[in-house]
């Protein structure tokens, strides 16, 4: 049959006693069309003589009858900044009621009852709708550092007349119905630059690049049990593939830039993603989870109204905090909220106090507002600013500059960020949980045996950076030419200033020959003594360790860093030796 045979069918499904007229005005077809589309679907003996639908419909019906469905509801939702990070955006609330509850309801009044949600982040929040509901849970451990095509991975062994949606939809007619005669994926009519797909004729799905304007996704889709096939092998070939850890489920459905199931057209206003902290606001002005801690802070610092608060936009999120991009009565601020477990590694008062010291000095702007019990910070937010490209000799010139200017003025404060007992606190937080390399143990030992040395040779304290990584240098232009800042001074604290190299390179996961060249490049005319040198390569193994441990925290709060946690233990092992062979040679060389 043709697809529009497949939807008259469904029509008549649905109201059997549907008249001609409504038949087409729903459908859309003019009265020549429909007689010729129910004539056929009379000829393939789905209809009877008087329109009535046949056992042979009624059999057809019901093999592609809808038996279960899945919900993917595992990710951050890092778009709903600032409420994502207290709730998930599957359980907010929009006009008294849940945005995943109201999905569960509408499906089940569809008649499906098998239904999956698969979780991860804040997995916990979910298990109350296996008692409520009787859903089915899968949780996403990946979820930090995978996108909802592994998600759907995991449940692939249920697809089979299968509804598959996002958890972040608000439909307000139910979208879902006891008849689907075909595979179909759902978008509106609205042009989206992110889309990847395209509508054409014959309810063709294409694929389109980024940017170029397609439909907007809904992400609703129906597949058939006889399709299932295709995308179950499609999602486990590509799951196993780390190239496609970021990848949308939604790639799964294309075969030669075509996807194989049909478009399913609806108005932008039947059903809407709520993905945004404005989406809800439009959507449920008098949503109890537009109350945020954030937004209200926000009001009183600029003694603004909520409503003043629009065009956010969430940032990269940060390796500690999350960030958001906001406009307030014309002017753009950057509103800092703290991640998961900040409140165990950085200490809020210290950092006020850190911004005190450098306040006037040229090396950020001041904060607008911060707070030390919460660590929210308001700032203005720069035009046109890039980062520091760490492989570019240039950039890295005026980063060490920087660097040697704040370490030349011995600035003063009362907290000291002591290497060894953050690495003893970071994995005191660990809990019960031990550490995810077996050689550990080893590696740390071998660490503390560079101790002795550090504390023989280091530079007497000053304020340090700590946090020296590239994207913390911020190159932004003016009248006068590009400006340089240094941003998030969180970490700071009295430690020796050749910390701030080491952290720079590991930061920039830096090979041996790029961090002998940025040592070249901080002392510039003056050459690296050897023993300073060493004290480098000591503070590369420390440093290793330390942010491995951090990331080890990290990872037990549920956000992963994988290559970067990797790597930090490596330079936390290969530095050790380096540093132990330098120390030997100077040892060598003063026993001579």
């Amino acid at each position: 049959m043709y697809i529009q045979e497949y939807d008259v069918l469904r029509y008549i499904f649905n109201d059997p006693q549907i008249s001609k007229e409504d038949l087409s005005a729903r459908s859309g077809h003019p009265t020549r069309i429909l007689d010729r589309i129910l004539d056929s679907l009379h000829s393939h003996g789905y209809l009877d003589a008087e329109g009535q639908l046949t056992s042979r419909a009624m059999a057809f019906a019901a093999e592609r009858k809808p038996e279960n469905a899945v919900i993917l509801a595992a990710g951050y939702g890092m778009r709903m900044v600032p409420i994502s990070h207290a709730t998930p955006k599957a359980l907010l609330e929009v006009d008294g009621e849940i945005l995943i509850e109201r999905m569960i309801r509408q499906l089940q009044e569809a008649d499906v009852h098998d239904i999956t949600v698969v979780t991860g982040f804040r997995k916990e929040d979910f298990r109350y709708l296996r008692e409520k509901y009787s859903v089915h849970l899968i949780e996403n451990d990946d979820y930090a550092v995978k996108n909802n095509l592994h998600s759907l991975a995991l449940a692939a062994d249920r697809i089979h007349n299968t509804y598959i949606m996002p958890c972040d939809l608000w439909a307000g007619a139910n979208p879902f119905t006891n008849v689907e005669l075909y595979s179909w994926y759902m978008i509106n009519n609205l042009i989206d630059d992110n889309s990847i797909v395209r509508g054409i004729p014959g309810r063709v799905l294409h694929r389109c690049a980024k940017g170029t304007g397609g439909n907007s996704m809904v992400g609703i889709a129906y597949i058939l049990r006889e399709d299932a096939p295709k995308l179950v092998q499609r999602l486990q070939e590509m799951d196993k593939d780390p190239a496609h850890d970021n990848d949308r489920w939604e790639e799964a459905l294309f075969q030669n830039d075509i996807m194989f199931t049909k478009a399913h057209f609806v108005r932008a206003s039947e059903v809407i993603n709520v993905n945004t902290y404005e989406h809800l606001r439009a959507l449920d002005f008098y949503s109890v989870h537009l109350q945020s801690e954030a937004i209200e802070t926000i009001c009183l610092a600029l003694d603004a109204r909520p409503y003043e608060i629009r065009d956010i936009q969430v940032l990269k999120k940060g390796m500690t905090n999350r960030s958001f991009l906001f406009t307030c009565r014309d002017t753009k601020y950057i509103m800092r909220i703290p991640g998961e477990g900040t409140d165990q590694l950085v200490d809020r008062n210290a950092e006020a106090e850190i911004y005190r010291v450098i306040s006037g000095q040229g090396f950020c702007d001041d904060p607008l507002y911060i707070d030390p019990q919460t660590g929210y910070k308001l700032s203005l937010f720069l035009e046109g600013v890039r980062t520091c490209n760490a492989d570019d000799p240039e950039d890295l010139k005026a980063c060490m500059a920087l660097l040697r200017r704040l370490h030349s003025m011995k600035l003063h404060t009362g907290h000291v960020f002591d290497l060894f007992e953050k690495i003893e606190a970071y994995e005191k937080l660990w809990g019960e949980f031990s550490s995810v390399h077996p050689d550990h143990a080893e590696t740390k030992a071998h660490v503390w045996e560079l101790k002795p040395f550090i504390e023989a040779n280091a530079e007497p304290f000053c304020l340090t950076h700590i946090d020296a990584n590239a994207d913390n240098f911020l190159f932004y232009p003016t009248e006068d030419g590009e400006k340089l800042q240094l941003t998030d001074w969180e970490y700071a604290g009295m430690q020796d200033p050749h910390v701030d190299i080491a952290m720079f390179c590991i930061y920039s996961m830096y090979d041996r020959k790029q961090t002998e060249r940025l040592i070249n490049i901080y002392f510039g005319d003056t050459p690296c003594s050897e023993r300073t040198r060493a004290m480098i390569y000591c503070y590369i193994a420390v440093c290793g360790l330390l942010w491995s441990d951090w990331c080890e925290y990290k990872s037990h709060m549920g956000i992963e860093f994988d290559r970067y946690a990797r790597r930090q233990y490596r330079y936390a092992k290969d530095y050790y030796r380096i540093a132990a062979k330098a120390i030997a040679k100077l040892t060598d060389e003063t026993n001579r």
